[in-house]
């Protein structure tokens, strides 16, 4: 809709996580290296976690992509689907190409598995999104994939990475058994008012626009608005853009993002969190 007016081939805020606009700050480049390191000492459970939006999931889908071609990896990411369910869609992720109907028959196939990629030098990890949603009983089961062992290494690696109440669920005291094995966290912060800037003429950039449309008062504002969470940041920005095509006004000020944060419903003279 307003692509040719801005004079832009892409839509350059949608909300959905697109490789091509990837901008990595220094906190998503520092949770980004743990987890490579991570795979790299392959010792036992990671966890990183976040508010909603700040990028978990770009990191992890980067991850993804930049992983050695040799590493098995896979991704869970509704974690409380019944167990046998659990169990099946980690089968399918591993391309253990069977479906299963108990749980010691799984286990005895999961580790001929694992042995076999072990033996290959294949590193096999596990990422469990979404982690806020697990339960004591699902973090027991977890915790038992992690006992298949051979001559003291972990055959398999897992990542939890969840938003901010991950932390309290695993720290509960039911959970001790799995939060001291937990080598390494990281919370992801917000953007901070500079990384907000350069967030935004980066994905303007990648778009295709040859010059600035949003004033520094207008990210300043955005940033105030947005408290550093891309995701409502993208949200903010596509509003502001079709305001002004709308307003016919080639420049996006601070007018525009106040009128979308109305439009958006997002409080007013509130922190958003």
């Amino acid at each position: 809709m307003y692509l040719d007016y801005f004079e832009l081939k892409k839509f350059p805020f949608r909300t959905n996580p697109d490789p091509a606009f990837l901008w990595l700050s220094e906190k998503h480049k520092e949770a980004l290296s743990l987890l490579k390191y991570g795979i790299m000492k392959r010792d036992g459970f990671l966890l990183l976690t976040g508010e909603v939006g700040t990028g978990k999931t770009t990191i992890i889908r980067y991850l993804l992509k930049s992983t050695d071609a040799s590493t098995i990896i896979a991704t869970i990411h509704d974690p409380m689907m019944p167990v046998l369910d659990f169990y099946n869609f980690l089968s399918e992720e591993f391309g253990l190409n069977k479906k299963f109907f108990g749980k010691a028959e799984f286990l005895i196939d999961l580790k001929s598995f694992l042995i076999k990629e072990y033996s290959e030098k294949h590193p096999v990890f596990l990422i469990i999104d979404e982690a806020q949603r697990l339960d004591h009983e699902r973090l027991e089961e977890i915790r038992l994939l992690s006992n298949i062992e051979l001559d003291d290494q972990k055959l398999i690696n897992t990542f939890f990475v969840g938003q901010s109440e991950t932390e309290t669920t695993l720290m509960d005291p039911i959970n001790k058994a799995i939060s001291q094995r937990i080598s390494m966290s990281y919370h992801l912060q917000p953007l901070d008012e500079q990384e907000t800037q350069h967030y935004i003429a980066h994905r303007l950039r990648v778009a295709g626009a040859k010059r600035g449309i949003f004033t520094v008062d207008a990210c300043k504002k955005i940033f105030d608005i947005a408290d550093g969470i891309p995701r409502l940041i993208n949200s903010i920005s596509d509003c502001a853009l079709l305001s002004g095509y709308v307003k016919d006004r080639k420049i996006i000020d601070t007018k525009f993002i106040g009128e979308c944060q109305i439009d958006l419903r997002i409080p007013i003279g509130t922190t958003i969190k």
